[in-house]
C-alpha cells in the first residue's frame, strides 16, 4: 500500500490480523480480482504449478490488477499475516511452508516485515523463514512502525531483532536490516526521522535495480537448476543400480533410503560434487518412500555431457549477450508510487545536505562562513593574494582526513589549477571538508553552485 500509494482490490490492512491470503499485486489496465482456481489455469500467468497445493490453498489465493506504474516493472506477492499463539494449532489446510518455498525459489526479493512495538517470532514464523532456506541472498528486513518508540527503545529492539534472527537464519553475514514507518501517516517520534529517510532511500533503490538485474538472476537461476538437476540424476541412477532385479525390492528399498546420507558422500568422491549441491537428506528420504525405485532410469553420460558443455560453454556466451542488450538498452527502474515521491524536488534525498547545501540560492553559500576562514587564510602568509600547497597543507591535515580525501578536496577546491588557493578557494577548500566531516560523501565535480564568485565565467549574451 505504501509503496503504490493507493489502495488495490482485496486489500484490508488493520491492527487486527486481516489478510488470510495470498495476494498477487499485478498491473492490469483496469482494477479487479482473478480467483485463485481461475488463476491456475490462465496460460499468461506463471502460476500454472501451483494447483498442485489443492483447493483449500486456491480459495485463498487471488491475483489482484490494477493500473499503477509501479506495478509495470514489478509484481508483488502479499502472503497471509503470520499465525501466532493458539491460532498456530489451527490448521491452514495447505502446506503454508511448501507454498512459501514455491514463491522464494521463483521471486527476486523476499522481504520480512517485523514491527517495532510489536517483536516477536512466532512459531510459524520461524518455519516460514527456515522454507527460504537457500534462497538467503534474497531476503531483506523491514523493521517498522520505529516512529512508535524512541531512540532508546529502537536500539534495544534491533538488537533484539538481530538476535532473534540469528538463531532462525543460519548465514554467516548479518542480514540487512531497513528501520523506518512505512506508511503515510505523521511521525509520531520525530528523533530518528533522517535515520527513516535514509533507510527508506536505501530500501527504494534495492527494490528499483531489481527490473535491471532480472535477466541474470534468471540465468543464475537456470545454472542452480542445472546443478541440480545433474545431481539428483546421479542419486536417482544410483538407487536403480543397487535394486535387485527379483526378490527383496522392497527390504533393498528400505536400505538405500537409510544408507542416503553414506551415498551423498560416495557420489561426492565419485563424481568430485561439492557438498552443498545436494538435496537436504531428511526430505529426500520422505519423497523416496512413495517411488517405485524399479522405474527409475540409469544414467545417460550424453545428457550430462550436454549440461556440463551448457554450463562450461553456452553460459559464458549467453552472459555476454545479457550485456550487450543491457548496455544498448536504457536503464530500467521502478518508477511511481512512492519512488517518486524521493527523486524530486526539495524533498528528494540528500537535497539542501552536504554537497548539495545552497544549490537554490542566489548566494554563495560558503560566504557566510567565509569571514572565520578569511582569519586561517591570512595567518598562512599569502603572497599576492594566494597561499601554496604546502601552506595549505598544513592547515587541511589538522581536519584528520586521509591523504586520498584531502587530494580530492584540493582538485575541487583549486579551480584554476595552478597550484596555489586564493581566499575563496581556500574557503571552498574548508567547506568541502566540512561537507565530509558532517558524513556526506564529497561530489565527483564541482557543482556549479559551490562555483566561487571570481571563477564563474560570466554570461555571453547574444549579439
Amino acid at each position: 500500500r505504501y509503496l503504490l500509494e493507493q489502495d488495490f482490490p482485496g486489500m484490508r490492512i488493520g491492527p487486527e490480523p486481516t489478510t488470510d491470503s495470498f495476494i498477487a499485486v499485478m498491473y492490469g489496465d483496469s482494477e479487479g480480482n482473478v480467483p485463485g482456481n481461475a488463476l491456475v489455469v490462465d496460460p499468461k500467468k506463471p502460476f500454472r504449478k501451483l494447483s498442485r497445493f489443492g483447493n483449500a490453498f486456491l480459495n485463498r489465493f487471488m491475483c489482484s490488477q490494477l493500473p499503477n506504474q509501479v506495478l509495470k516493472s514489478i509484481s508483488i506477492i502479499d502472503s497471509p499475516g503470520i499465525l501466532s499463539g493458539e491460532k498456530q494449532r489451527i490448521s491452514r489446510g495447505y502446506d503454508f511452508c511448501q507454498v512459501l518455498q514455491w514463491f522464494a525459489e521463483r521471486v527476486d526479493r523476499i522481504i520480512l516485515l517485523f514491527d517495532a512495538h510489536k517483536l516477536d517470532i512466532s512459531d510459524e514464523f520461524s518455519e516460514a523463514i527456515k522454507s527460504f532456506r537457500g534462497q538467503d541472498d534474497k531476503i531483506r528486513v523491514v523493521l517498522n512502525k520505529a516512529d512508535q518508540v524512541d531512540t532508546q527503545q529502537l536500539m534495544r529492539v534491533y538488537g533484539a531483532l538481530m538476535w532473534s534472527l540469528g538463531k532462525v537464519i543460519n548465514t554467516p553475514e548479518v542480514l540487512r536490516v531497513y528501520i523506518g514507518s512505512f506508511w503515510a501517516h505523521p511521525l509520531q517520534n520525530t528523533e530518528n526521522r533522517r535515520l527513516f529517510e535514509a533507510e527508506a532511500q536505501d530500501l527504494f533503490k534495492d527494490i528499483q535495480s531489481l527490473p535491471q538485474k532480472a535477466a541474470v538472476r534468471k540465468l543464475n537461476d537456470l545454472i542452480k537448476r542445472a546443478r541440480l538437476a545433474k545431481v539428483h540424476a546421479y542419486i536417482i541412477s544410483y538407487l536403480k543400480k543397487e535394486m535387485p532385479s527379483v526378490f527383496g525390492k522392497e527390504n533393498k528399498k528400505k536400505e538405500l533410503i537409510s544408507r542416503l546420507p553414506e551415498i551423498y558422500i560416495q557420489l561426492q568422491r565419485e563424481y568430485h560434487i561439492s557438498a552443498g549441491d545436494f538435496p537436504e537428506v531428511k526430505k529426500m528420504q520422505e519423497l523416496l518412500e512413495t517411488c517405485d525405485f524399479t522405474k527409475f532410469h540409469s544414467l545417460k553420460p550424453k545428457l550430462i555431457e550436454a549440461v556440463d558443455n551448457m554450463l562450461a560453454n553456452k553460459i559464458a556466451s549467453l552472459m555476454s549477450l545479457i550485456s550487450q542488450e543491457e548496455s544498448n538498452m536504457p536503464t530500467e527502474i521502478v518508477h511511481g508510487g512512492a519512488f517518486d515521491g524521493t527523486m524530486a524536488g526539495p524533498f528528494g534525498h540528500g537535497y539542501g545536505e552536504g554537497a548539495k547545501e545552497g544549490a537554490d540560492e542566489d548566494e554563495w553559500v560558503v560566504a557566510k562562513d567565509k569571514p572565520a576562514y578569511d582569519e586561517i587564510f591570512y595567518t598562512l602568509s599569502p603572497i599576492n593574494g594566494k597561499i601554496s600547497g604546502i601552506s595549505a597543507k598544513k592547515e587541511m591535515v589538522t581536519s584528520k582526513l586521509p591523504n586520498s580525501v584531502l587530494g580530492k578536496i584540493w582538485k575541487l577546491a583549486d579551480c584554476d589549477g595552478d597550484g596555489m588557493l586564493d581566499d575563496e578557494e581556500f574557503a571552498l577548500a574548508k567547506h568541502l571538508i566540512k561537507i565530509k566531516l558532517d558524513g556526506y560523501e564529497l561530489p565527483g565535480t564541482l557543482p556549479s553552485h559551490l562555483v566561487p564568485p571570481s571563477h564563474r565565467k560570466p554570461f555571453q549574451t547574444a549579439e
